[in-house]
């Protein structure tokens, strides 16, 4: 008996890749450009969004990648997520702390007890001195003075906190605006570390009792010159308002220029009341060191506080 084969009938792969290939043959490849390219597929992912390419959170050119379009959680950390390695971290690290906290320790000890390191006080006041008679007295010697004196000036409470409370205000104002919970950090900030500044240093200067260059003995109601009390509320009445405003941007420049000008601030302060001859210089250095570790502590808790908001 003879079997009949059932009739061929094409598959349909091969239908399809006939027309596929007959296809891919006949259409022209489409150029386009990396960024089309993302920005194409960001849109066919989500149809909703329309409108031109956004920009990058980093540059003022069209973002490549999802990464690059999304802002950061911490607007006061350099890097993307998760923050990478910046100079703002290695300055909150652990160490930082540990370092200002030794020096600011061995310079009271040596204060305290009239230890050899007071010797670099005289050292640095006598090259004060022969710089300043070196200058040109007519021209260049006066205006050396009256800058020096003018730094000075800016370590006053009647400047420095006035300029802190108007730059929390101004943070204050910005986080309202962009809806940040917890609005009110930056005031409450300000008002803290202008309280904090007469608790630390006008205990210091009646416990040491240390006379100023001038060699005048201190009388029973006068304190001492150390740590010296412009140098501190300088640094950390202008260091608080760089954290501040720095968290209500979103540029790494402007951050960068907040924290420059602060560090010049508190540097030139201490360098103008040494050049007056209005403290030693270790008088200084101790109120950096206490004003680093208030402008540290800060540093690490706004972030923290903000987050848990």
């Amino acid at each position: 008996m003879k079997m009949l084969c059932r009739p061929r009938v094409p598959r349909p792969e091969r239908r399809i890749g006939v027309v596929m290939s007959w296809q891919m043959e006949n259409e022209q490849p489409s150029v386009m450009s990396p960024t089309e390219t993302s920005w194409r597929s960001t849109s066919e992912d989500n149809p909703a969004d329309s409108g031109p390419p956004p920009q990058s959170r980093s540059t003022d050119r069209p973002a490549h990648t999802p990464r690059d379009v999304r802002n950061g959680d911490h607007p006061s950390r350099p890097g993307t997520l998760p923050p990478v390695p910046g100079r703002l971290p290695r300055l909150l690290a652990p160490w930082v702390p540990l370092v200002l906290l030794a020096l600011l320790l061995a310079i009271s000890w040596q204060v305290a007890g009239h230890g050899p390191l007071l010797r670099i006080d005289d050292q640095v006041r006598d090259a004060i001195a022969r710089t300043d008679g070196a200058l040109p007295a007519q021209t260049v010697r006066p205006a050396a003075d009256h800058i020096a004196q003018l730094l000075s000036d800016l370590g006053g409470s009647l400047v420095a906190i006035p300029f802190l409370l108007a730059c929390s205000l101004l943070s204050t104002w910005r986080s309202l605006r962009g809806r940040v919970p917890r609005w009110w950090l930056p005031v409450a900030a300000a008002a803290l570390t202008s309280l904090l500044i007469p608790l630390l240093v006008v205990p210091a200067k009646a416990y040491f009792a240390r006379p100023g260059p001038d060699g005048l003995v201190l009388l029973p109601d006068q304190w001492g010159w150390y740590p010296s009390g412009h140098t501190a509320t300088a640094a950390i009445a202008y260091g608080t308002s760089a954290l501040l405003l720095a968290r209500a941007t979103v540029r790494s420049g402007v951050r960068t220029a907040l924290r420059a000008g602060a560090l010049l601030l508190g540097t030139g302060v201490g360098a103008g009341l040494m050049w007056c001859d209005y403290h030693w210089f270790l008088d200084v250095v101790a109120s950096w060191c206490l004003s680093g570790l208030v402008l540290w502590t800060l540093g690490r808790l706004l972030p923290r506080l903000a987050d848990r908001g």
